[in-house]
This record gives structure tokens, sequence and C-alpha cells, in this order.
């Protein structure tokens, strides 16, 4: 008895962020948090989760709501709570290492705006991409929390762990947390980590654990008996399988004990019936893949990327082969020399499975940012990796060593500079620098008054069910962003083989003409690109949109040359030449939507 924890266990509620973002792809919108933030704020939480992760990439691209502006409100509506974020280091909330000076001014503008406690993490536990930040947070006078991204591999192991949590202590950390962002921690492990960590680091020590596979609550038990000091928990309305324990539960498991966390169940039960509403407002973005399922243990897929995952699938409309994607994310994990499974080491190897998958050939088409892996652009891989794979993305190309921000130059003046009076402020130049092209699009349309959110469809009606008894078969179609409510009432006969169908768009009568697909690629905008036969004909193998075309008609190009860059599932795909020879056409531009099988580049050989 002598050897156990006695003291409160403090809580982070993550119901304003991760909770939502693992269960109904980060949707929540900011007017669905304020209401209720009166109560959150009487609750007594340590902190509050409610920025960072995927939720700055969501208000800019699905909601068009300024990131900024929800940071802002929330600190006003939340004026006697810690507010936190989750900081991915180097790579701050976008996808690529940015310079030191972005790195500070972005840290810097976060605590101006109302930000107390930073979770700072680096996708490959390279604690090097984790110097700047974590200066950047103690500077500005707010609490800088270490973070060790908990994973399994044959090199992850409880010493490996002891020595970073040391070395995150030197750099000026005033808590670690571990993050088990893809529940794989088991109970028994989580007591001997939390443990060893203890009687290394006198630090307080936080628990975030997600509940993929059913294991999170009996982890963060077996933790607070090892010592640990602060849980991370949602509100049960946003609770359980890939999000995380539910706070009600475990206040009432400690309540009595000597770690009694002093919250009042009445008040959660509140906040939880709230919530509860203002889930079924997102019913869209539910997805049968973020129940719990012990097999996280196998594919180790963290809850925020399996909705994500599951959502860009599903607009690939290739829901059915998530299986085989599954399988195929620990093969190129493998391959990548194991790196935990979180943004942005996630979306490289979740999109890079998806590619294998889909286009029929593990590793015909490799995305930017497994090159940029293989170079050492993202840091140091924590074991080997494949040879085989690394010399196929990047030749015979030697990766590099140091810091990969060490090679940047300061950038913060030639972003001032490059989105010029389209930023008002500071913190517009940063949203620019963390999505250039969706920054752009977004603050012009802001200046324009034209922004307009992702639609919401209607909760469906019980025991009515559309299509039925001889009606006109019925739609409901989203289409960037835009929703189509379509009824198909005919088919006739237009000749040449093709369908004539009669349809309402919306209410209205419409008619059009189906063509077969072995004559034009289908895209649902209507494109009239051919469809790709020849080998000189360049095509993508995903759905996406074009970032750069990097040819023009006339010029010669080599077979294996890049020749335009798409983006699909917020990852750029070079897309390279087949045959060498002269560009005969190019049927794109950028900012152009593009479907797998059309030409969208002709090459004559």
């Amino acid at each position: 008895m002598s050897n156990r924890n006695t003291k409160k266990v403090e809580i982070t509620d993550v119901i304003l962020r991760d909770a939502h973002q693992s269960l109904i792809a980060t949707r929540m919108r900011t007017e669905d948090m304020l209401p209720i933030c009166e109560k959150l704020d009487k609750v007594g939480y340590w902190s509050l989760e409610a920025w960072g992760g995927a939720t700055f990439d969501a208000c800019v691209r699905f909601l068009k709501e300024d990131p900024w502006e929800r940071l802002r409100k929330l600190r006003d509506a939340l004026p006697n709570t810690r507010l936190q974020m989750l900081l991915r280091g180097q790579n701050l909330l976008g996808y690529r290492h940015y310079a030191d000076d972005v790195v500070e001014a972005f840290v810097q503008k976060s605590a101006d705006n109302g930000m107390d406690v930073f979770r700072v993490f680096d996708a490959l536990n390279d604690v090097r991409n984790l110097e700047t930040a974590m200066k950047a947070v103690n500077k500005s006078g707010k609490h800088a929390q270490g973070t060790l991204c908990y994973t399994t591999s044959p090199v992850h192991t409880p010493e490996l762990f002891v020595a970073m949590a040391k070395q995150l202590r030197d750099m000026g950390a005033h808590s670690i947390a571990i993050k088990d962002m893809a529940g794989l921690l088991t109970p028994y492990a989580t007591y001997d980590l939390v443990k060893a960590l203890k009687e290394a680091v006198d630090l307080p020590l936080v628990l975030h654990s997600h509940s993929t596979a059913g294991l999170a609550p009996l982890c963060q038990l077996k933790a607070i008996e090892a010592g640990v000091d602060r849980i991370d928990t949602a509100i049960s309305a946003f609770a359980s399988g890939t999000s995380h324990p539910a706070t009600e539960a475990m206040v009432a498991a400690l309540a009595g004990t000597e770690h009694d966390t002093g919250l009042d169940l009445t008040l959660l039960s509140e906040i939880a019936d709230y919530f509860r509403e203002v889930r079924k407002k997102y019913h869209q973005f539910e997805s049968e893949f973020t129940r719990e399922d012990v097999s996280v243990q196998i594919n180790q897929v963290p809850g925020g990327m399996m909705s994500n995952l599951a959502n860009q699938l599903k607009e690939q409309n290739a829901l059915d082969r998530i299986r085989e994607v599954f399988d195929e994310i620990p093969r190129v994990r493998a391959d990548l020399g194991y790196p935990p499974l979180v943004t942005p080491s996630s979306q490289i190897v979740g999109t890079q499975a998806v590619y294998n998958v889909l286009s029929g050939e593990r590793y015909k088409t490799i995305t930017n940012e497994v090159k940029r892996y293989f170079q050492g652009g993202y840091g140091q891989a924590p074991a080997p990796v494949n040879p085989d794979v690394q010399k196929k993305a990047i030749g015979n190309e030697s990766p590099m060593e140091g810091r990969p921000a060490d090679l940047l130059s300061p950038e913060l003046n030639k972003l001032r500079s490059e989105i010029g009076e389209l930023a008002g402020n500071e913190e517009d130049v940063l949203t620019f620098a963390m999505f250039p092209e969706l920054g752009r699009e977004f603050l012009q349309q802001r200046a324009d008054g034209t922004l307009k959110p992702e639609a919401l469809l209607p909760e469906p009606v019980p025991g009515k069910q559309k299509g039925s008894e001889g009606t006109p078969t019925e739609f409901i179609i989203d289409v960037h962003g835009e929703t189509y409510e379509v009824a198909i009432t005919g088919v006739g006969d237009a000749g040449s083989g093709k369908r004539k169908l009669y349809l309402s768009l919306d209410g209205m009568p419409e008619e059009t003409v189906f063509e077969p697909l072995n004559e034009y690629a289908a895209e649902g905008g209507g494109s009239k690109r051919r469809r790709a036969t020849d080998p000189g004909h360049v095509t993508t193998a995903m759905p996406g949109n074009v970032v750069d075309v990097l040819v023009k008609e006339g010029d010669v190009v080599k077979a294996g040359q890049g020749v335009m860059v798409t983006e699909a599932m917020k990852m750029e795909n070079e897309i390279q030449a087949n045959i060498a020879g002269t560009v005969k056409a190019v049927y794109v531009e950028k900012g152009d939507r593009v479907t797998p099988g059309e030409v969208l580049i002709e090459i004559e050989a």
C-alpha cells in the first residue's frame, strides 16, 4: 500500500478537439461549442483541449471559419479554464516543416489569442523537431507539455521512452504526456511505463489514450495506480470507440477514493445531454469504422485517422476497400521504419497505403510526402527503412542527417509578401503559411463575402425510406460543399447506345444523356475528357485537384519525369510520364478537379 499514489487525479476534457476529430472527422462548428461553455467553465477541469490538431485545417477547409476567431471566442467564453492545444512541433498545424521564425510567430500568436497549454509532439519522436516550439512556448510564459508518441515496434521500448522524457525535461517541459493515439497501450504495459517514467522524471505525467481497442479505461486505472497525475477524457456523448474514455465514467469510478477528481457528475450529465443533441446534427460524418475494434492492435490506425480515412475513402467511392487499406497500413509503416501513426505520419502512411491498394500495385505511385520522408525531410526514422522502397522513391540520393529545419531559411517576410493585402493581420499570414492554396482561397472568399461552409444534411426521418413503393429514386448528393436533391423519374433511349435520364434537380425537371464510360471518363462535374487508353496518356490514380502543371505543349519529357502535381486526401502527388516523348496536349490547369482514367496530358512517343 505504501507505493500507491494517493493524490487527486486531474482531468483534461477533449470534447472540443480530439473527441469530435475522432468520431465526426473534426466537423463540430464553433456555434455548437459556445452555448455550453458556461457549464464547461464551471466543471473544474485542469484544462479543456479546444484547438490544434486537425481543427485548424477543418475550420479553413470545410467549415469556412477563421480558426483564430474560434480561439478568441472560446477564450472569452471560458475565462476560468485553461485552454489546451495540440501542436506538431516543427510541423505546427500544417503538413510540412516550417522555418523557425514561423514556428516562433505561430506559438506567440496562439498565446496572445488565449492559448495556455501547448502539447508539443513530433510524429517520429525526433526531439530535434521539438526544440524550437518548446523554447517558444517557454518564452511566451505558457505551459509546455512535452509528448511521447506511444507505439509498438521492435525499437519502441520503455527505455527509449524514458530517455526521451529526460530530453524533454531538459528542454524545458513543464509536464510530460504519453500520447497513445492509436489505443495500443494495454493495462499492464501502461502500469510499467508510467512507473518507469515517474521514477525517472520528476514532472507531472499525463495519459492520453484512445478507446479504439476498448482498453483505454483499464489503462487509465492502471496508470492512476502507478502514479499518473492527469488523464484525458471525453464527455460521454462523444466518448468511446476511436475517441476516449467517458469523463463521467472515470469520475464515477474514482469517486470516494483517494483519487477522487472532485468533479460534479450532475453537471457533467447536463453537458453530455447537450452534446448528445449536437452530435445528431453531424450524422453524415458518422462511420462504422469509429467503433471499438481490437484489430487496432494489428493495424495501428489511430482514432482521428480512422474517421478521416473512412470519410476520404467514401469521397473516393472506395469505402468498400477500407479493410484492404487497413491491411496495407502496417506493411507501409514497416517499409518506412516504424513511424508512430500520428499526424502527419499517419496521413503519409495512410495515403500511401490507399494508393497502393487503389492503383493495384504497391508503390506504383509514390506521394511527394513519402519521397520527402525518405529524404529525411521529416526527421530521423525510428528504425531502418526498406532500402528497395527508398531507392524507388528517391533513387540513389542520400538522405539528410541533420535537423530538417536547419535547411530552411526564414520565411515569414516572404509569406507576408506573397499573401499581400489579403492578410489583415499576422494571424492571417500564419493561416496562409499552414495551407497556401487553401488559405489564400479562404482569405479571398472572406474578402469577397462568399465564405460558405459545407452543407449539413437534414436528419433522416425514422421510418421514411426514399425510393420505395415505385416512387422516384431519390438521392442527396454533396459536391464540394454544395448539396443537391436528385430524383430520377424515368429512363429513355437517346439512340447510339446512349440512355436519356429524366430527373428533377432540387425540385426542377431536368433531362440528361448518359454516355457509356468507355467513351468518356465519368466525373461528377460532367467532364468530357477522353478515357486514357495509351501509354502516352497521363492520368491519375485517385480523384483530386490539380496543384500544378509542370509541362506545356511542345515540351520534350523523359519517362518518369514529373509532369503535374495533384492533391488528394490532403497529400500531394507528383504524376509522372510513362514514356519519353513530346507533350502533344495539356487538358488541365491549376485548380481543376480530376478523376482516374481521364487523359490529363497527352505525350507522343
